[in-house]
Order: structure tokens, then C-alpha cells, then sequence
């Protein structure tokens, strides 16, 4: 019942055309129409749209730049960029694919996961039988 009346609510907002100073009041928050100027914040002050041209997105990093005055930081190639980088999304094994394995073939990095992943099983194991008693 709750559930049709905010949708029934929600259809008259977004057909009714609010004028410039009108302010509609909506549960606990107020909504108006125009937002004042000078106001911190709020919706009016987001972009509209994403006005940026195909060629600026695809030399620069758009959005990643963190200093008041500098510029957002271009797209090398990926020569320039160090070879562990491109490790970084590879996917590593799971648990159970671990404990099919035989151990002693294990790579270093692969044997330091099991490890860690069998230790963390067992203290999860050992804590939900103690909460259990």
C-alpha cells in the first residue's frame, strides 16, 4: 500500500512542472525548484552531461588529478608503465582449488595463499564451534 502511494507520489513530481520559487514538501525533505545562488552543494551544482570531446578521454586520465592547480595526468603507453602493474587483475586461485593441489609443486606465492587462506578457514571454524558451546 505504502510502496503504491510513493510511486502514485512519485509519477505526479516528475509530470507537474514546479515554478521557479514553489517548493514541494515530500515526507521529511523539501524540494525546490530552482536552486538559490551562492547555496554549498546540492544538485544544481553537479554537470549535466559529460561535455568532454572523444579525444580528451582518450589521452587523459579524466577525474585523477588531485592538486588545486595542476592538470588531470595523460595516458602513456604501456611500456612506460612498470611490468608488476599488469599483474595486479590477474586472478588468483581459490581455497578449494589450492587444497586440490599438491602442496609440494606449489609456487611460492601460491603456497604462501594456502597458508594464509587455510589458516583463515580454521580460526573462522574454531570461532563458530566456540559460539556455538
Amino acid at each position: 500500500m505504502a510502496m503504491s502511494h510513493t510511486r502514485s507520489l512519485r509519477r505526479v513530481i516528475n509530470s507537474m512542472e514546479l515554478d521557479a520559487g514553489a517548493v514541494l514538501v515530500s515526507g521529511r525533505r523539501a524540494l525546490s525548484a530552482k536552486a538559490k545562488k551562492g547555496s554549498k552543494g546540492g544538485a544544481g551544482d553537479a554537470p549535466k552531461a559529460s561535455i568532454l570531446d572523444k579525444e580528451v578521454k582518450s589521452t587523459t586520465v579524466v577525474g585523477a588529478n588531485i592538486l588545486k592547480d595542476g592538470t588531470d595526468p595523460k595516458i602513456l603507453p604501456d611500456s612506460d608503465y612498470p611490468e608488476w602493474l599488469w599483474h595486479l587483475v590477474d586472478k588468483r586461485p581459490a581455497l578449494s582449488e589450492l587444497r586440490r593441489k599438491d602442496i609440494e609443486t606449489l609456487p611460492y606465492e601460491d603456497l604462501k595463499r594456502f597458508v594464509k587462506l587455510d589458516n583463515r578457514a580454521r580460526i573462522k571454524e574454531n570461532n563458530s564451534l566456540k559460539a556455538k558451546n
